[in-house]
């Protein structure tokens, strides 16, 4: 039998991947290719950032850290182990997060920037973005998956002809199913040669705008801007400025670092990720798994699997 994953993203192919590995033939439909979409913007690090509820969220986080080490022993993945640095100008409470990741430590003051009272280090999974998805898209068609460029405008469409659609939109769920809960949350990120860095750097509570510093194989990913219910996605020059000027007071190498590209990303922020079952008259389903905020790389595995699993034992089996 034969599933269809509507969206391209992280989402979506990780959980058409899902879909494989149980059994089933699976299609993708998608207005956009993975370099296209706002997965390829992501930084991105393991980090449960702007995804509710927390419960859920840890379960489907830590399901994922769990397979990013797995990834990590081959380099044709994009992902590495790296330590992460957060800091703070205040205390920073135990994160809510903290049994998920093995090796969590307070920073002895040494550690810690001019100004900085407080910090976490930690081991983190760094997704080098471009070469994960190129990854997730050679696994999925090497699977025997197919990807069909179509932009669809109702799910009656795709429940009009597959029984079983998985709903990966992201913000696109907006206008496909019309979430009025989905909230773009606007990420502006500049990306700068890597003048060395290897550690991972956090400052969520920088009164100047969040800032972090993402290292990857030839360059580093600055950002960041987490503005709520803005839809442009032009890079603001004077955005772009302050991102280098905050992340070169953590970093000073970044200060002269040639810059190679500013790029614009809307998260999908949502007060509750949306990973449910609706079953419609004709018999038909679709599984939506979308809403993840600034999480959906973190969360793509624990998510993508209880996706599969909502088929249910009621649905049709693979193959039949």
């Amino acid at each position: 039998m034969e599933a269809l994953v509507i969206g391209c993203g992280v989402s979506g192919l990780s959980t058409a991947i899902c879909l494989q590995e149980a059994g089933w033939r699976v299609k993708i439909w998608t207005a956009a290719l993975p370099p296209d979409t706002t997965s390829s913007v992501a930084a991105a690090i393991w980090y449960p950032y702007k995804a509710y509820p927390e419960d859920r969220v840890l379960q489907w986080g830590g399901l994922t850290y769990a397979v990013f080490q797995t990834f990590a022993r081959n380099s044709a993945t994009g992902v590495q182990m790296r330590e992460n640095i957060e800091v703070s100008r205040t205390p920073l409470p135990d994160p809510w997060w903290r049994d998920v990741v093995p090796d969590l430590r307070r920073c002895v003051p040494e550690e810690l920037p001019p100004g900085y009272v407080d910090g976490l280090m930690f081991t983190t999974p760094v997704i080098e973005m471009p070469v994960y998805l190129r990854y997730l898209m050679d696994r999925f068609t090497l699977g025997g998956g197919t990807i069909d460029l179509r932009m669809v405008h109702t799910l009656s469409e795709a429940t009009g002809i597959y029984p079983v659609v998985f709903n990966c939109t992201g913000l696109g769920s907006y206008s496909l199913v019309h979430d009025t809960q989905l909230v773009p949350i606007r990420g502006q990120i500049v990306r700068v040669e890597n003048p060395g860095i290897e550690r991972t750097w956090l400052d969520e509570d920088n009164p100047e705008g969040i800032t972090y510093i993402v290292p990857r194989t030839k360059d580093c990913i600055l950002g960041g801007t987490a503005v709520d219910g803005v839809w442009d996605m032009q890079p603001d020059p004077a955005v772009a400025a302050a991102i280098v000027r905050r992340c070169a007071a953590l970093e000073p190498r970044l200060a002269d670092a040639p810059i190679l590209e500013h790029k614009v990303g809307l998260r999908p922020g949502r007060p509750a990720i949306r990973l449910e079952r609706e079953d419609f008259p004709n018999g038909t389903c679709c599984i939506h798994n979308y809403g993840h905020g600034g999480a959906g790389v973190t969360l793509s595995w624990g998510c993508a699997a209880e996706a599969v699993q909502l088929i249910g034992s009621s649905q049709l089996s693979p193959g039949q």
